[in-house]
């Protein structure tokens, strides 16, 4: 039986790798894959740790403090705290020219969901009709991934937007500011509606509410953003463990995949190196599937086409989620003490539907409770004093909403290798730029935001609404796109690279559209949907 290579351990490769071993299959997943650091004092909550750790500004902000984030840095909702800094800790070597694109990317153990925020959409018609392929073709996969990393949630008013699957798990416990909310917009939810047209419902979040064998149900210690330490909020270093229990099962750490060499149309090796830096060396292949992420997946592509012909080329159509956040006080929560025994990220999440469905936008709501208060205090128009004291008040009436826009693939959006002055190798870069109604519809829908806010009792603090830079959001897609179309540089419906008869792609890359919802859960469930079918 022929093997079968994954390139990467993130959501698409661990899901496809672990199909293939349920079938039979022999696999070898090649991956430079930085292990996360072991769980500190897993049974204390947020509180605790502040008190009982010998040192808890090491935990909190490292031993150097480079998790503070200062002033002069971009503002961010969360920053990168330190047990979360071997996700994007890069291999030796590693450089990138970007004009107009700020990417994220990661070598861990598991890829960039090792750090997200564990939304999980599932598209509908209208989200899939530039795919190869219809909800129905992919419904039974999004329950099969459902059931294998425990997605809570509720049938309410986003199902509309968001198809119902198999295996959803009870909703967490809301916070107290969260529960607010959500009893407004109840009562107010048809003028909510035919006013403004927003909806608001439950986030559906791959965490656990009910123990499993191998992960424990969320237990409210308020340290999602330092990496759960029940495993509750699911990351894919989880399916990567289910994986390694499988005696057909090859994992190869600390390996960096340069490129592929091919002959006569069809993949023959992998042309890798060590991650700490080392010769080069190849492994044979039958079957290559590349899951590194879009970004890391093309430049495997650019750099295989150069070495073998010496061409520089460009593969159009990325794309990224444009994302504002929209910070926003609660007037009935001021005063009140912050509950740090709670969920720490989104409980709650909106939907504005447009007069095309391609132009949905989705947001997920995120009421502060565990956090790291100096960014907010810092961003206050107030001296130091007046500005905690002020921070300390709103603390619990303090939200976010972090709104997502949609994607299209377009000509001038491109990754490609170009010449590096004093080099002899070619330099990855990367040049976006957003599309011209961008503007229309980020102004249209904050509107919108605006006025379902005001109803429920909520104001945006002037001049807080930042809108992040492309690549932000981590949600990159679209250069090896699957089409129905038989054309150069994409892939079919199952993923099939139409240049190299042997190669797959199962990660963003093969996405032809960015719906506004986050893609994880269905990058998973595509991957499930391919091997059970590609071979």
């Amino acid at each position: 039986m022929a093997t079968i290579h994954v390139v990467g351990s993130g959501p698409s490769g661990a899901h496809f790798a672990l199909t293939r071993l349920e079938r039979g299959d022999d696999v070898v997943m090649v991956d430079v894959g930085n292990p996360a650091p072991d769980a500190v004092a897993p049974a204390r909550g947020f509180d605790e740790l502040k008190t009982e750790l010998d040192d808890p500004t090491a935990y909190f902000l490292g031993a150097d403090f480079e998790g503070v984030m200062l002033p002069s840095q971009a503002p961010d909702l969360y920053g990168i705290p330190p047990s979360k800094r071997y996700v994007f800790e890069p291999p030796t070597g590693m450089a990138l020219r970007t004009e107009g694109f700020a990417p994220l990317l990661s070598f861990a153990r598991g890829g960039l969901a090792q750090a997200w925020t564990a939304g999980s959409y599932t598209y509908d018609d209208a989200d899939l009709a530039p795919f190869p392929f219809e909800h129905a073709d992919i419904a039974s996969c999004y329950d099969e991934v459902a059931g294998r990393i425990g997605i809570n949630g509720a049938a309410d008013d986003l199902a509309q937007f968001i198809p119902p699957h198999e295996n959803l798990l009870a909703p967490l416990r809301l916070d107290s500011h969260s529960a607010l909310l959500l009893e407004r917009y109840a009562g107010l939810r048809e003028r909510l509606n035919r006013k403004h047209g927003f909806y608001l419902g439950r986030s559906r979040i791959a965490t656990l509410t009910a123990d499993r064998e191998d992960r424990g149900q969320c237990t409210y210690l308020g340290r999602c953003l330092w990496g759960c330490p029940v495993s509750a909020l699911y990351t894919p270093s989880t399916t990567l463990d289910a994986c390694r229990r499988f005696s057909r099962f090859r994992y190869v750490d600390g390996t960096v995949v340069r490129s592929f060499r091919y002959e006569d149309g069809r993949v023959r090796a992998l042309c890798v190196a060590p991650a700490a830096g080392g010769p080069e060396h190849e492994i044979p292949v039958d079957h290559l599937v590349l899951a590194a992420g879009a970004i890391g997946s093309t430049e495997i592509v650019l750099r295989s086409v150069y070495r073998a012909t010496g061409e520089l080329l460009a593969l159009p159509g990325l794309m990224d989620n444009r994302q504002l956040y929209v910070p926003f006080i609660t007037l009935r929560m001021l005063g009140r003490p912050p509950s740090t025994d709670a969920y720490q990220y989104h409980l709650l999440a909106i939907g504005l539907p447009a007069e095309t469905r391609a132009d949905y936008v989705h947001g997920q709501i995120t009421t502060l409770k565990s956090a790291l208060m100096h960014p907010i205090i810092q961003r206050l128009p107030f001296d130091l004093a007046t500005a905690t004291s002020v921070a300390r008040a709103a603390h619990a009436a303090l939200g976010v909403i972090n709104v997502n826009f949609r994607d299209t693939r377009r000509p001038d959006n491109v990754i490609q290798l170009t010449h590096a002055p004093g080099s002899d190798q070619p330099l990855l870069t990367i040049r976006y730029a957003p599309d011209a109604d961008e503007p229309a519809r980020i102004a249209a829908a904050l509107k919108r935001i605006r006025g379902g806010l005001r109803s429920l009792g909520c104001f945006i603090p002037p001049g807080m609404i930042e809108l992040r830079p492309m690549g932000s959001s981590v949600h990159y897609a679209g250069t090896l796109p699957m089409s129905a179309e038989n054309a150069p540089w994409t892939t079919d419906a199952l993923g099939r690279c139409r240049n190299f008869e042997n190669l797959l792609v199962v990660d963003g890359a093969a996405l032809p559209a960015m719906p506004a919802k986050n893609p994880t859960f269905t990058l998973m469930a595509n991957a499930v949907r391919i091997a059970r079918a590609a071979f």
